[in-house]
């Protein structure tokens, strides 16, 4: 799936998602391909219009015509653009009416936990003020307060889940209709980022598979060793980046803490981004370089945070940075395989962490997101000059032996991490 033959009559002024033969081939007639797989045939245009029009849940994937010898998108075919159009309409106008609803939810919720919290603070105060023999004015408790709910880790928390699962969604979805609703879209843009979307999630990626399953180890032993799924302190201290242990000569825990992670959200969004940035490195940069970059990156992670903090660290977020730099630069640098909305989406992925980081500096080593992605950055800059083709670079040996060779020590790097937790 992710090799690109070439021949004499391939075309190579396109990308290979760009390419007719990127889909599959047309059965005869009319019809459609769901979600699932499946194909469905009918008698008509007419009939796929009318199915588009009552689709509720994006189920159709392809559709063909008699003329065409390969799938394409609803989109690409000119007498279905104004049904798809009216249903992208509708369901950008239903995300974004949920997307205020999950906004309001989490809001609401996290303004009265922080009020909550406030109030403990405020009996506190009081309670010292009455030990002390003072009495603070209004402003000075106020000042005190607030002191007290910035460093507080609960509402960092809490913050940080408004931001990922209400301020962001909605965000997205305030975007998407303001597009689709309220102005004219680029029709050719949109066509473009839909196919390489489309195209990109119908690829195989073992390598990036096998990633995920190098951490997953660790992560099960994590469970194991410490019998939660949220707390993990026992495990963290063992085999996690614990600053003094490391600087009394305990390096191995630079391979270890990439591996480890704090708790069950941590690994799951760390595990979701692996997933897709992962397939998109590996399909378009080869797979070789993913553990290259990875073990990289978060060993350049660990030696930064262990620099410029004193909190022990955990998680694979740094060899994911690492990615999202390398994909920022070698996506750049090779403008004709990726369309440039999708890779501003990448850009919007370093602000957002960025925000993440701002708002739970308390518990999230920036340093480490840092050095990752200036890691990543520096690994696609030297290795990959700027190309103009559409073409995907190639493989050599060299590339699958290195590459090999670090897939082989991140998963002894998880190994490693499991027996330290579990003897």
């Amino acid at each position: 799936v992710n090799g690109e033959f070439q021949n004499k009559t391939e075309p190579t002024d396109l990308p290979i998602w760009a390419r007719d033969d990127s889909f599959p081939p047309a059965p005869a007639g009319f019809g459609w391909i769901d979600r699932k797989g499946a194909t469905h045939s009918c008698a008509s245009l007419a009939e796929i219009s009318e199915k588009i029009r009552k689709d509720s849940g994006n189920s159709i994937l392809f559709v063909w015509t008699p003329d065409s010898e390969f799938c394409h998108l609803p989109e690409e075919i000119e007498p279905l653009s104004e049904p798809i159009r009216e249903v992208r309409k509708r369901w950008a106008l239903e995300d974004f009416t949920d997307a205020i609803q999950r906004l309001r939810w989490f809001g609401s919720f996290t303004t009265v936990f922080i009020a909550y919290i406030a109030f403990q603070y405020t009996l506190l105060l009081h309670r010292i003020e009455q030990a002390n023999g003072i009495k603070l004015d209004f402003l000075e408790q106020a000042t005190w307060v607030i002191k007290q709910l910035i460093a507080s880790t609960p509402v960092g928390i809490s913050l940080l889940c408004f931001l990922i699962f209400g301020f962001i969604p909605w965000y997205q979805a305030r975007k998407t209709h303001r597009e689709m609703v309220l102005h004219d879209y680029d029709s050719t843009a949109l066509r473009s980022v839909l196919r390489f979307e489309t195209w990109l999630s119908l690829q195989k990626s073992p390598a990036s598979k096998l990633m995920l399953i190098a951490i997953s180890i660790a992560f099960l032993a994590q469970i194991i060793g410490d019998q939660s799924f949220f707390g993990f302190d026992d495990s963290i201290h063992q085999a996690g980046l614990v600053k003094s242990a490391y600087a009394e000569g305990e390096s191995w825990r630079l391979f270890t803490a990439p591996m480890l992670h704090g708790g069950l959200l941590h690994f799951a969004m760390n595990a979701l981004a692996l997933l897709y940035l992962g397939k998109r490195m590996e399909v378009f940069a080869r797979w070789p370089h993913l553990p290259i970059v990875f073990l990289f990156s978060a060993l350049m992670a660990g030696e930064a945070s262990s620099r410029l903090t004193t909190l022990t660290s955990v998680g694979a977020s740094g060899g994911l940075m690492g990615w999202l730099g390398f994909l920022l630069v070698f996506e750049t640098l090779h403008h004709r395989l990726v369309p440039r909305t999708a890779r501003r989406r990448l850009l919007a992925g370093v602000f957002l962490t960025a925000l993440i980081g701002i708002i739970g500096y308390r518990f999230i080593d920036n340093a480490a997101h840092f050095g990752g992605l200036v890691a990543g950055v520096i690994y696609a800059a030297i290795v990959f000059p700027k190309s103009s083709s559409p073409l995907r670079p190639r493989m050599n040996l060299t590339d699958r032996v290195v590459g090999s060779a670090c897939l082989t020590v991140v998963f002894l790097s998880s190994v490693m991490a499991a027996l330290k937790i579990l003897s």
